[in-house]
């Protein structure tokens, strides 16, 4: 499903991550851990092709995503990488139905099609209540809720997540973290998730820690 291969990267007068290699399977709930400071976000954004490693390769269902340019980079992201962020960067303009929609209509796909997907979604995760609200009408868990549906609306064969449950109180939290479980037995869904919260790392299938840029085996 994902593979990477040595990968480096630096910033002014640091060196964030120093060669990490991982591999990540077809269903797997992969959490990644560590101090404040250790590479984990970077680390995210290079494998969800969100930033450029300096070094190394990063292969995603048998494509070398490292080889692309930006517009053959952004295409592949879109159909095939769904996000969810602690801060749900929703846009406040549009309602919660129109954000769960942007993506599929990005993809160029029908508006039928992104329309009814984006109904079933927002259905599925019970927040269809909410449709024609827009984000600041919502509560945190209600938002990340819509967050996790427009991820999902392009069918993405692996999510990450940055610290999905970080803004969520204790009980919104519980219920983001059994539906990352539940979303991964009903449809088979990868995760990739970046967490402070200890009991969601310690259920993921693995738990890798990085400490200083490198992962700890």
């Amino acid at each position: 499903m994902l593979v990477a291969e040595n990968l480096h990267k630096s910033y002014p007068h640091v060196e964030v991550l120093k060669g990490i290699s991982l591999t990540i399977q077809k269903g797997e709930i992969v959490s990644i851990v560590g101090a404040s400071g250790a590479g984990k976000s970077t680390l995210l954004q290079l494998l969800g092709t969100l930033d450029y490693a300096d070094q190394g390769t990063i292969t995603i269902n048998d494509k070398i995503i490292t080889s692309l340019n930006d517009k053959a980079l952004s295409a592949f992201r879109n159909k095939y990488l769904g996000f969810i962020f602690q801060f749900h960067n929703l846009l406040p303009e549009f309602t919660a139905f129109e954000n769960v929609c942007i993506p599929g209509f990005l993809g160029k796909r029908a508006v039928a099609e992104v329309e009814k997907k984006a109904t079933y979604l927002m259905d599925y995760l019970g927040v269809s209540h909410r449709k024609h609200h827009k984000p600041s009408q919502m509560s945190g868990g209600e938002q990340q809720r819509t967050a996790v549906a427009r991820a999902l609306i392009n069918d993405p064969c692996i999510i990450f997540a940055d610290e999905p449950t970080g803004n969520l109180d204790s009980q919104n939290a519980e219920d983001m973290h059994n539906l990352f479980f539940q979303l991964r037995a009903e449809f088979n869904q990868t995760f990739v998730i970046v967490t402070h919260n200890d009991k969601l790392a310690s259920e993921a299938d693995r738990k890798l820690e990085l400490v200083d840029g490198r992962l700890m085996l």
